[in-house]
């Protein structure tokens, strides 16, 4: 009898959760409000930048082109400010050039590794397709020269009002095929950070439609990888991330300028949905607070189980891309010392 209980409590209970789950997954998980504190297991200046406010202009939304140009002119005066000072840290010149119609900008370290000479890297700025035009691109790929030695290409590309989609993936390819006109495959990696991520992971899609030599490595720092919004952390970091805060805030609306009416889930546009088998090795970069945390995990996860070597490293507490905003922190240190390795480790000589 008393089994029989046991059996029949247990197939209620079934029954019950059988009823129950579908309309629980339906309606998701209620979260209570609640206070996050800032980690003290960063650094001082990490610790700055988690307690931060959320970025002023969130949730201004240009629709067009020519409204976002005024938008991405007065970001870009804070960068521009700075940037001296960064490029004399940094130990490098920048040189301004072009090539095939390109606008790019050529780093170059004051001390090349020697294991460097022949090495170039590629770099695709971010600003969600619309911010961070000309040198306001640069703070990256002066880190990135500065502090792992490396001859830099960074790609000034076309964005709107200029040009829409697919024109800064075409920049982009175009830098690509100028410098293996002179630099072996082997020796060339791209990488970049939010629209740049994207980019460097719809450069390599684009190279095998088309039948070029992989390059030897990449580097997409957490990666506009789907711009369709679908993701976790869309979700759990809203507002969490004082960076990007809401998926339906300015980076959102960026994407869907540059876009153009065209589909959102094409793979050149957000290349989680791209066939990544034969990718380069990558190493992909986040933070635990990142609203694009997910967008990251899943592009690793779907490298994972196309056989490629992929590292994936997730920062404390960091927001969107918080490991470029302040060079003397021993994290932003550690992620292009990461990088820097692992396109070592990868890349001929």
């Amino acid at each position: 009898m008393k089994t029989f209980n046991h059996l029949l409590r247990t197939a209620v209970l079934t029954v019950a959760f059988a009823i129950v789950a579908p309309s629980a997954m339906a309606q998701g998980l209620d979260v209570p409000s609640r206070n996050l504190p800032v980690p003290d297991s960063v650094s001082p200046q990490i610790q700055k930048l988690i307690a931060a406010p959320r970025r002023a202009g969130w949730d201004v939304l240009p629709k067009t082109g020519q409204e976002w140009k005024p938008v991405a002119e007065a970001a870009a005066a804070g960068t521009l400010k700075a940037l001296p000072g960064l490029i004399d840290r940094m130990k490098v010149r920048v040189e301004k050039t072009t090539f095939d119609g390109v606008r790019a900008f050529i780093v170059t370290p004051e001390r090349v590794g020697a294991d460097n000479l022949n090495r170039v890297l590629i770099h695709m700025h971010g600003g969600c397709y619309v911010l961070s035009p000309g040198e306001a691109g640069l703070p990256e790929a002066v880190m990135m020269a500065g502090l792992g030695g490396f001859k830099v290409i960074s790609v000034d590309y076309r964005m709107p009002p200029e040009a829409y989609f697919p024109a800064a993936l075409d920049d982009g390819m175009a830098a690509y095929k100028h410098a293996l006109k002179t630099t072996p495959a082997k020796n060339i990696a791209i990488f970049g950070t939010s629209a740049g991520g994207a980019l460097t992971l719809e450069m390599v899609l684009r190279a095998k439609q088309l039948g070029l030599p992989m390059p030897a490595a990449i580097a997409p720092g957490t990666p506009m990888s789907d711009v369709t919004k679908v993701g976790d952390t869309f979700y759990t970091n809203e507002f969490v991330d004082n960076v990007l805060v809401s998926r339906d805030g300015f980076c959102d609306a960026g994407a869907k300028v540059y876009s153009a009416g065209h589909d959102m889930k094409d793979p050149l546009i957000s290349p989680v949905y791209g066939d990544m088998s034969g990718f380069p090795p990558t190493i992909l970069t986040s933070g635990t607070r990142d609203l694009l945390l997910s967008n990251t995990v899943r592009v690793h996860r779907k490298l994972r189980q196309a056989g490629i070597e992929a590292v994936l490293q997730v920062y404390e507490g960091q927001s969107h891309a918080h490991y470029l905003r302040d060079d003397s922190a021993p994290e932003t240190r550690e992620v292009f010392a990461e990088i820097s390795g692992f396109f070592s480790r990868h890349m001929g000589k």
